[in-house]
């Protein structure tokens, strides 16, 4: 019989991951073309998002979330630009949000958010670098953020700060959902 209650600090349902998993999907989705115009052959970002939205459509969490989410992040380690590296590390967040650990630790905040941030910094980038244009993506994020996901949100403690950008819009996208 299927878990459907992952216990730690406090209890997540098997609805709750889905919704923190279908949001770092979508924000993935945004990005991945990024990806695949750069490195066409490398599959595994796709295999990430693909799993990803297995689970979010309902299929039981499985060994292809991790493995694939592994994967993607491999792929995000090779690449030559910072906008590709980060789609396909948005990718690999969204295989591995399934896997999200009821753990009241700032650092579970990245599995929550990480992939919209990471969305964010290559609208910046798309942008010439424009902060307006990654802030922009940063409210659009908050805006696709259900009930469900600021609810478990509120969970956990605020995302840490650090001096990336990534962290940053990651913190203002935290800021802007509590």
């Amino acid at each position: 019989m299927a878990t459907t209650t992952v216990t730690g600090d406090f209890d997540l349902t098997m609805d709750e991951l889905r919704a923190v998993a279908r949001y770092a999907v979508e924000s993935a989705e945004q990005v991945l073309p990024v990806f695949e115009a750069a490195v066409p052959d490398d599959t595994r970002p796709r295999a990430a998002v693909d799993a990803a939205r297995e689970f979010v459509d309902g299929a039981k969490r499985s060994r292809l979330q991790r493995v694939t989410a592994l994967d993607a992040h491999r792929a995000a380690a090779e690449a030559d630009t910072e906008a590709v590296r980060l789609a396909a590390r948005a990718a690999g967040d969204a295989a591995s949000a399934a896997y999200l650990h009821p753990i009241a630790k700032a650092t579970q905040v990245g599995h929550i958010l990480r992939a919209a941030a990471c969305a964010a910094r290559v609208a910046e980038l798309a942008a010439g670098g424009d902060p307006e244009a990654g802030e922009r993506s940063v409210e659009q994020a908050r805006r696709r953020a259900t009930p469900v996901l600021v609810d478990l949100l509120s969970r956990y403690p605020a995302a840490p700060r650090g001096k990336a950008r990534v962290a940053h819009l990651m913190s203002s996208l935290d800021d802007a959902l509590r």
